[in-house]
Order: structure tokens, then C-alpha cells, then sequence
């Protein structure tokens, strides 16, 4: 897969992201595309995983806020697409809300 494509793959499920982050490993020409959009996706699905986390337990005790909780997990949604765009694209651009507390995290992907 080219650069492009591994970077629009890491954004979609953790799956995707898995398979982008090992089939750039081997690859010796990474480019810093790549690892850039792995960082942001790697990030958006931490905040996802937290905030899935977090609602349940908390619409366990209120239910009547699962509305609220909906509409930030389609907040999450479009800042998905906004990173497959902006990959798609080729351009490194950060996440709306998130994407720059995630641009010098995850040391691990190099």
C-alpha cells in the first residue's frame, strides 16, 4: 500500500489503524504523512474508547443524558471523516478539539 492509502486505513477501527501501523513498519521509505495521521487516529480512538467508557457508566445512573452522549459520539464520528479527508488529501493537518494534544504524543510510532 502507498503512504496515502495507509494513512486514510489507520483511521478506520482500531483494526485498520493495527494494519496500517504494521504494514508501514517494513516499509524502509515511511513518511512522516504516515506516521503523522497514525498519531491522530491512534488519539481519536483513545478519546473514543475513554468516552465509550465513561457515558455507559455514567447513563447507567442518568439515563435521560444518553441524548446528550449521542450527539458528542457523532461529534467523534465527523472528526473521523475530517482525518480520512485530510489524509485522503495528503495534508497534516490536526483534528478540530483534539488533534493537538496528539501531535507529540505515541513516541512509539516512528
Amino acid at each position: 500500500m502507498d503512504n496515502k492509502t495507509l494513512s486514510i486505513v489507520s483511521y478506520i477501527t482500531v483494526i485498520g489503524w493495527l494494519i496500517s501501523y504494521f504494514s508501514s513498519k517494513d516499509n524502509l521509505s515511511k513518511s512522516s504523512l504516515v506516521i503523522y495521521h497514525q498519531k491522530q487516529s491512534l488519539g481519536l480512538a483513545v478519546v473514543g474508547i475513554a468516552y465509550g467508557l465513561i457515558s455507559r457508566i455514567l447513563i447507567m445512573f442518568v439515563p435521560a443524558i444518553g441524548i446528550i452522549f449521542s450527539l458528542v459520539s457523532l461529534l467523534l464520528f465527523v472528526l473521523m471523516i475530517i482525518g480520512i479527508v485530510n489524509a485522503a488529501n495528503e495534508v497534516q493537518k490536526p483534528l478540530p478539539i483534539i488533534g493537538k494534544t496528539f501531535e507529540d504524543k505515541f513516541s512509539f510510532i516512528k
